[in-house]
Protein backbone atom coordinates (compact mmCIF):
# COMPACT_ATOMS: atom_id res chain seq x y z
CA UNK A 1 0.00 0.00 0.00
CA UNK A 2 0.86 3.74 -0.56
CA UNK A 3 -0.09 6.33 1.45
CA UNK A 4 -1.28 10.02 -0.31
CA UNK A 5 0.27 12.22 1.90
CA UNK A 6 0.10 15.14 0.04
CA UNK A 7 -1.79 15.08 -3.87
CA UNK A 8 0.36 17.40 -5.90
CA UNK A 9 -1.65 19.88 -8.56
CA UNK A 10 -3.37 16.78 -10.67
CA UNK A 11 -2.42 13.24 -9.94
CA UNK A 12 -4.44 10.55 -11.05
CA UNK A 13 -4.04 6.41 -12.29
CA UNK A 14 -3.68 6.01 -15.95
CA UNK A 15 -3.01 3.24 -17.95
CA UNK A 16 -3.41 2.82 -22.43
CA UNK A 17 -6.70 3.91 -21.85
CA UNK A 18 -10.42 2.89 -21.94
CA UNK A 19 -11.59 1.32 -25.59
CA UNK A 20 -14.92 -0.07 -27.10
CA UNK A 21 -17.24 2.22 -25.20
CA UNK A 22 -16.95 5.53 -27.19
CA UNK A 23 -20.37 5.30 -29.13
CA UNK A 24 -21.70 5.32 -25.36
CA UNK A 25 -20.02 8.67 -24.56
CA UNK A 26 -16.74 7.29 -23.08
CA UNK A 27 -13.95 8.57 -23.26
CA UNK A 28 -10.68 6.76 -24.05
CA UNK A 29 -8.77 8.69 -21.49
CA UNK A 30 -5.47 6.91 -20.71
CA UNK A 31 -2.11 8.33 -20.05
CA UNK A 32 -1.25 11.12 -21.71
CA UNK A 33 2.10 11.10 -22.57
CA UNK A 34 1.67 7.46 -23.87
CA UNK A 35 5.50 7.30 -25.08
CA UNK A 36 6.63 8.05 -21.25
CA UNK A 37 4.33 5.98 -19.69
CA UNK A 38 5.01 3.09 -22.10
CA UNK A 39 8.63 3.68 -21.27
CA UNK A 40 8.07 3.54 -17.36
CA UNK A 41 5.98 -0.03 -17.86
CA UNK A 42 9.15 -1.21 -20.32
CA UNK A 43 11.99 -0.58 -17.79
CA UNK A 44 10.23 -2.37 -14.55
CA UNK A 45 9.24 -5.52 -17.27
CA UNK A 46 5.68 -4.89 -16.41
CA UNK A 47 2.62 -5.51 -19.14
CA UNK A 48 2.19 -3.14 -21.66
CA UNK A 49 -1.15 -2.05 -19.98
CA UNK A 50 0.13 -2.19 -16.20
CA UNK A 51 -1.20 1.43 -14.52
CA UNK A 52 1.16 3.95 -13.22
CA UNK A 53 0.59 7.28 -11.56
CA UNK A 54 0.11 10.66 -13.61
CA UNK A 55 1.38 13.65 -12.22
CA UNK A 56 1.35 17.28 -13.25
CA UNK A 57 3.28 19.83 -12.67
CA UNK A 58 3.59 19.37 -8.63
CA UNK A 59 4.19 16.49 -7.19
CA UNK A 60 2.48 14.46 -4.88
CA UNK A 61 4.00 13.41 -1.17
CA UNK A 62 3.64 9.20 -1.01
CA UNK A 63 4.98 6.86 1.89
CA UNK A 64 5.00 3.32 0.61
CA UNK A 65 3.72 0.55 3.59
CA UNK A 66 5.82 -2.40 1.72
CA UNK A 67 8.70 -2.63 -0.59
CA UNK A 68 8.82 -2.82 -3.40
CA UNK A 69 10.66 -1.53 -7.12
CA UNK A 70 9.69 2.20 -8.91
CA UNK A 71 10.92 4.03 -11.95
CA UNK A 72 10.16 7.65 -12.76
CA UNK A 73 10.02 9.02 -16.11
CA UNK A 74 8.70 11.56 -18.40
CA UNK A 75 8.94 15.16 -17.12
CA UNK A 76 12.06 16.05 -14.53
CA UNK A 77 9.94 17.51 -11.46
CA UNK A 78 12.82 16.59 -9.24
CA UNK A 79 12.06 13.32 -7.74
CA UNK A 80 13.33 12.84 -3.91
CA UNK A 81 13.61 9.55 -1.91
CA UNK A 82 13.27 10.14 1.66
CA UNK A 83 14.28 13.84 0.53
CA UNK A 84 17.47 12.83 -1.65
CA UNK A 85 17.48 13.19 -5.30
CA UNK A 86 16.75 10.33 -7.66
CA UNK A 87 17.12 10.06 -11.30
CA UNK A 88 14.71 9.42 -14.08
CA UNK A 89 14.03 6.64 -16.36
CA UNK A 90 16.15 4.38 -12.98
CA UNK A 91 15.00 1.73 -10.96
CA UNK A 92 14.63 2.28 -7.45
CA UNK A 93 13.87 -0.22 -4.60
CA UNK A 94 11.93 1.34 -2.14
CA UNK A 95 11.71 0.15 1.50
CA UNK A 96 8.87 0.02 3.74
CA UNK A 97 8.41 3.65 5.44
CA UNK A 98 10.08 5.44 2.87
CA UNK A 99 8.81 8.72 1.11
CA UNK A 100 8.53 9.85 -2.20
CA UNK A 101 8.44 13.51 -2.70
CA UNK A 102 8.80 16.09 -5.66
CA UNK A 103 10.24 19.65 -6.28
CA UNK A 104 10.35 21.96 -9.21
CA UNK A 105 10.03 21.63 -12.77
CA UNK A 106 13.16 21.11 -15.03
CA UNK A 107 11.32 20.38 -18.06
CA UNK A 108 8.17 19.16 -19.14
CA UNK A 109 5.03 18.89 -17.53
CA UNK A 110 3.94 15.15 -16.70
CA UNK A 111 5.62 12.80 -14.73
CA UNK A 112 5.12 8.98 -14.59
CA UNK A 113 5.41 6.82 -11.74
CA UNK A 114 5.66 3.05 -12.57
CA UNK A 115 5.72 0.25 -10.24
CA UNK A 116 6.27 -3.33 -10.40
CA UNK A 117 3.16 -5.00 -11.03
CA UNK A 118 1.42 -1.96 -11.78
CA UNK A 119 -1.22 -0.11 -9.38
CA UNK A 120 -3.90 -2.03 -8.58
CA UNK A 121 -6.94 0.52 -8.28
CA UNK A 122 -10.57 -0.95 -9.10
CA UNK A 123 -11.00 -1.45 -13.23
CA UNK A 124 -14.01 0.09 -14.54
CA UNK A 125 -14.72 -0.96 -17.95
CA UNK A 126 -11.35 -2.76 -18.85
CA UNK A 127 -9.42 -0.18 -17.45
CA UNK A 128 -8.03 1.43 -14.23
CA UNK A 129 -7.72 5.48 -15.86
CA UNK A 130 -9.36 7.57 -13.83
CA UNK A 131 -11.81 10.15 -15.99
CA UNK A 132 -14.58 12.46 -14.54
CA UNK A 133 -17.98 10.74 -14.51
CA UNK A 134 -16.25 7.45 -15.17
CA UNK A 135 -14.61 6.53 -12.16
CA UNK A 136 -15.21 7.19 -8.54
CA UNK A 137 -12.26 9.35 -8.51
CA UNK A 138 -11.28 11.33 -11.01
CA UNK A 139 -7.63 11.86 -9.35
CA UNK A 140 -6.21 10.84 -5.96
CA UNK A 141 -7.21 12.08 -2.63
CA UNK A 142 -5.25 13.04 0.34
CA UNK A 143 -5.05 10.30 2.85
CA UNK A 144 -6.25 7.24 0.75
CA UNK A 145 -3.93 4.44 -0.01
CA UNK A 146 -3.26 3.61 -3.40
CA UNK A 147 -2.50 -0.25 -3.88
CA UNK A 148 -0.30 -2.97 -5.39
CA UNK A 149 1.59 -6.23 -5.45
CA UNK A 150 4.12 -5.98 -2.91
CA UNK A 151 7.33 -8.33 -3.70
CA UNK A 152 9.45 -10.04 -1.42
CA UNK A 153 12.85 -9.64 -2.24
CA UNK A 154 14.75 -7.00 -3.41
CA UNK A 155 18.28 -6.47 -5.10
CA UNK A 156 20.57 -3.70 -4.33
CA UNK A 157 22.49 -1.65 -6.36
CA UNK A 158 20.66 -2.71 -9.62
CA UNK A 159 19.34 -0.08 -11.80
CA UNK A 160 18.44 0.64 -15.64
CA UNK A 161 18.12 3.26 -18.00
CA UNK A 162 17.99 3.32 -21.83
CA UNK A 163 17.13 7.15 -22.30
CA UNK A 164 18.33 9.66 -21.13
CA UNK A 165 16.70 12.65 -23.08
CA UNK A 166 13.66 12.75 -25.09
CA UNK A 167 13.36 14.80 -28.01
CA UNK A 168 9.78 15.37 -27.70
CA UNK A 169 10.47 17.63 -24.46
CA UNK A 170 12.36 19.88 -26.89
CA UNK A 171 10.75 19.40 -29.83
CA UNK A 172 7.72 22.36 -31.10
CA UNK A 173 6.93 21.02 -34.39
CA UNK A 174 3.45 19.12 -34.29
CA UNK A 175 2.64 16.60 -36.40
CA UNK A 176 -0.47 16.67 -38.17
CA UNK A 177 -2.89 15.00 -41.04
CA UNK A 178 -5.36 16.97 -42.84
CA UNK A 179 -9.15 16.38 -41.31
CA UNK A 180 -11.99 15.67 -42.33
CA UNK A 181 -13.54 19.46 -42.90
CA UNK A 182 -9.66 20.51 -43.73
CA UNK A 183 -10.35 20.99 -47.81
CA UNK A 184 -13.05 23.62 -46.91
CA UNK A 185 -10.68 25.94 -45.34
CA UNK A 186 -9.31 29.03 -47.63
CA UNK A 187 -5.70 28.75 -49.23
CA UNK A 188 -5.06 31.41 -47.57
CA UNK A 189 -6.61 29.90 -43.93
CA UNK A 190 -4.07 26.65 -44.89
CA UNK A 191 -1.18 29.33 -45.40
CA UNK A 192 -1.37 30.84 -42.19
CA UNK A 193 -1.92 27.37 -40.26
CA UNK A 194 1.19 26.05 -41.47
CA UNK A 195 3.57 29.28 -40.87
CA UNK A 196 2.30 30.22 -38.09
CA UNK A 197 3.58 29.94 -34.41
CA UNK A 198 0.69 28.92 -32.14
CA UNK A 199 0.70 29.71 -28.05
CA UNK A 200 -0.66 27.13 -25.42
CA UNK A 201 -3.30 29.02 -23.79
CA UNK A 202 -4.11 29.00 -19.92
CA UNK A 203 -6.91 26.93 -20.99
CA UNK A 204 -5.46 23.27 -21.13
CA UNK A 205 -5.76 19.88 -19.50
CA UNK A 206 -6.39 16.74 -20.43
CA UNK A 207 -9.87 16.86 -22.31
CA UNK A 208 -8.51 19.63 -24.79
CA UNK A 209 -5.60 22.45 -25.27
CA UNK A 210 -6.89 25.84 -26.25
CA UNK A 211 -4.47 28.07 -28.59
CA UNK A 212 -4.34 32.05 -28.06
CA UNK A 213 -4.01 33.29 -31.44
CA UNK A 214 -7.12 33.29 -34.19
CA UNK A 215 -7.06 31.86 -37.66
CA UNK A 216 -10.19 34.13 -38.84
CA UNK A 217 -12.90 31.69 -39.27
CA UNK A 218 -16.52 31.84 -41.86
CA UNK A 219 -16.73 28.40 -41.95
CA UNK A 220 -20.01 27.08 -40.61
CA UNK A 221 -20.28 24.08 -37.70
CA UNK A 222 -20.98 20.75 -39.15
CA UNK A 223 -23.29 18.57 -38.10
CA UNK A 224 -22.27 16.99 -34.77
CA UNK A 225 -19.68 14.22 -35.54
CA UNK A 226 -16.96 11.69 -34.47
CA UNK A 227 -13.59 13.06 -32.88
CA UNK A 228 -10.50 11.58 -31.38
CA UNK A 229 -8.08 12.34 -28.97
CA UNK A 230 -5.89 14.73 -31.53
CA UNK A 231 -8.36 16.24 -33.32
CA UNK A 232 -7.76 19.72 -33.89
CA UNK A 233 -11.47 21.76 -34.13
CA UNK A 234 -11.73 25.30 -35.88
CA UNK A 235 -14.34 27.31 -33.28
CA UNK A 236 -16.33 30.10 -34.93
CA UNK A 237 -14.40 32.84 -32.65
CA UNK A 238 -11.63 31.67 -34.74
CA UNK A 239 -9.86 29.69 -31.61
CA UNK A 240 -8.15 26.33 -32.20
CA UNK A 241 -8.56 23.38 -29.79
CA UNK A 242 -6.83 20.01 -29.95
CA UNK A 243 -8.85 16.92 -28.12
CA UNK A 244 -6.62 15.25 -25.81
CA UNK A 245 -6.97 11.85 -23.82
CA UNK A 246 -10.17 13.15 -21.69
CA UNK A 247 -12.10 14.19 -25.11
CA UNK A 248 -15.56 13.99 -25.71
CA UNK A 249 -16.51 11.50 -28.34
CA UNK A 250 -18.55 13.76 -30.69
CA UNK A 251 -18.51 17.65 -31.63
CA UNK A 252 -20.39 19.89 -34.50
CA UNK A 253 -17.12 22.60 -34.92
CA UNK A 254 -15.05 21.82 -38.19
CA UNK A 255 -12.36 19.27 -37.22
CA UNK A 256 -9.62 20.75 -39.75
CA UNK A 257 -6.19 18.77 -38.60
CA UNK A 258 -5.56 15.35 -36.74
CA UNK A 259 -2.45 15.12 -34.75
CA UNK A 260 -0.36 12.07 -34.79
CA UNK A 261 0.29 9.80 -31.93
CA UNK A 262 3.27 10.71 -31.34
CA UNK A 263 2.37 14.67 -31.57
CA UNK A 264 -0.10 14.10 -29.11
CA UNK A 265 2.45 12.95 -26.46
CA UNK A 266 4.69 15.98 -27.53
CA UNK A 267 1.95 18.09 -26.51
CA UNK A 268 0.89 16.48 -23.94
CA UNK A 269 4.32 17.85 -22.69
CA UNK A 270 3.96 20.93 -23.23
CA UNK A 271 2.32 24.22 -21.36
CA UNK A 272 0.50 27.64 -20.76
CA UNK A 273 3.51 30.15 -22.64
CA UNK A 274 4.94 26.73 -25.05
CA UNK A 275 5.08 27.79 -28.65
CA UNK A 276 3.91 24.86 -31.15
CA UNK A 277 4.05 24.63 -35.05
CA UNK A 278 2.32 22.60 -37.37
CA UNK A 279 3.83 20.35 -40.10
CA UNK A 280 1.55 18.18 -42.00
CA UNK A 281 2.57 14.65 -43.05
Amino acid sequence: MIEVIKTGLFSSIQDKGRFGFENFGVPISGSMDQFSYAHSNKLLNNKDNDAVLEITMTGPELKFHEKTKICITGADISPKLNNKSIGLNFIHFVEKGDVLSFGKIKYGIRSYIGIKGGFLTTDVMGSRSMCLNVTNSFRIKKGEFLKFKPITEIKKNSYVSEIENFDHFKNFKIKVYKGPEFNKLSENQKNKIFKKEFTISNYNNRMAYQLNEILENKLKPIISSLVMQGTVQLTPSGKLIILMRDNQTCGGYPRILQLSESSINTLSQKYYGNKIMFEII
